[in-house]
């Protein structure tokens, strides 16, 4: 089987628990670190499934990456490869599908609440949850690209996720945190979240912190289902 291709963006915001998926699932995964210099693939027939994570910047950055990025997941889809992106990598995967991202109107750091959508689809993926908590960490959003399907939203973003052909997953909240990556996107964002104190939809480091192994279990819970819906159009030869 072909490898997922991983793309990293910042050092911090890696693949987190996604990548403990794949293995338990002995699916290869190669990891590009973007952020490092190294180069977007021309070619996503290399690959059984591409996936982009997070980042600080923004999809309307002038990066010399991101138009290489957008081609290649434009590629993807049209080849029928799945794509799943996570925060910024949604919001890449929305841009290149022509729809517009910008900023949400108010920004979501910490745990939240989201709900599911009321049809086949978002059952389907989601295995039946209705309601359940994310983490988030965005100023920006992404619109539903035309044909795609909303999955859930929360109470202060609308597009929370979506689904095009039944294959590729675009969201914007985080499932693939891990305690290490939590506690290290505190330390790093303290001056973002204290600039942002205003928004009724910004937490504490502590509150964030609080609770942990509990809120990750179910997070990882929510994370399975979306994921093992997603593997089933990996590519296999």
């Amino acid at each position: 089987m072909k490898s997922v291709a991983i793309f990293r963006h910042n050092p911090n915001e890696g693949a987190g628990y996604f990548v403990e998926f794949l293995d338990r699932h002995e699916i290869p995964s190669r990891l590009y670190k973007i952020d490092e210099g190294e180069a977007v693939p021309a070619d996503p027939d290399e690959f059984s499934g591409l996936v982009f994570m997070g980042g600080s910047m923004s999809v309307n950055d002038p990066l010399p990456w991101i138009d290489r990025s957008l081609q290649l997941i434009r590629s993807a889809v049209a080849a029928g490869i799945p794509v799943l992106g996570h925060c910024l990598g949604g919001q890449l995967i929305s841009r290149a599908l022509g729809a517009t991202v910008g900023p949400n109107p108010v920004k979501e750091i910490g745990w939240g609440e989201v709900y599911a959508d009321n049809h086949d689809s978002a059952r389907a993926w989601l295995d039946g949850l209705t309601r359940f908590h994310v983490f988030h960490w965005h100023g920006e959003t992404f619109e539903v690209p035309a044909r795609a399907t909303r999955l859930f939203k929360s109470d202060y973003c609308d597009n929370q996720a979506y689904v095009l052909d039944n294959k590729h997953l675009a969201m914007q909240c985080h499932v693939e945190m891990t305690a290490e990556m939590i506690a290290a996107w505190c330390a790093a964002g303290r001056h973002e979240i204290d600039a942002a104190r205003d928004s009724p939809a910004v937490q504490t480091p502590d509150r964030m912190l609080s609770a942990m192994p509990d809120r990750l279990n179910a997070l990882h819970g929510v994370a399975d289902r979306l994921y093992s819906y997603w593997i089933k159009g990996l590519k296999r030869s």
